[in-house]
């Protein structure tokens, strides 16, 4: 396997290992100060460098636990893909919905990671949102 395709792909399991176990602090380790996500439809941050990490602390204030398990990575030069089961209670506030259920979930993902200089620069992500919107009791979101 490539050096650089090895040390991205550590890096990205370091970065859903600091998630899980939600050390925070720890973020800026394996994602570049300006990280774009582009992954929207949950977090709902701005789409600006750097906003990221305000939608992960969104996240882990919903979500206690909120455990991301690596099923499988893929790479090839500066990019990694990871297959991912997401899994968690909501139990505090959340943009899309300021009321904690209680309600656990467990969905699938895909989560693809632009690295540069060995840390995260760019996020884009798909997941099973139906499944996480009805095992959570959310109310699917309406179009503007």
């Amino acid at each position: 396997m490539d050096a650089l395709v090895s040390a991205n792909k550590q890096t990205v399991q370091g970065f859903f290992e600091a998630v899980s176990e939600r050390r925070v602090d720890d973020l800026p380790r394996f994602m570049a100060e300006g990280v774009v996500d582009h992954n929207k439809i949950i977090h709902g941050e701005a789409d600006e460098p750097g906003a990221a990490f305000d939608g992960l602390r969104q996240q882990l204030a919903a979500f206690d636990p909120l455990i991301v398990q690596v099923d499988e990575l893929v790479g090839e030069g500066d990019r990694i893909v990871a297959r991912v089961t997401q899994r968690g209670t909501h139990g505090g506030t959340h943009p899309r919905m300021p009321e904690p259920t209680g309600r656990d979930f467990e969905v699938e993902a895909i989560w693809i990671f632009t690295l540069k200089e060995g840390r995260i620069s760019e996020i884009r992500a798909v997941s099973d949102r139906l499944g996480f919107f009805l095992q959570l009791g959310w109310d699917w979101p309406q179009a503007d």
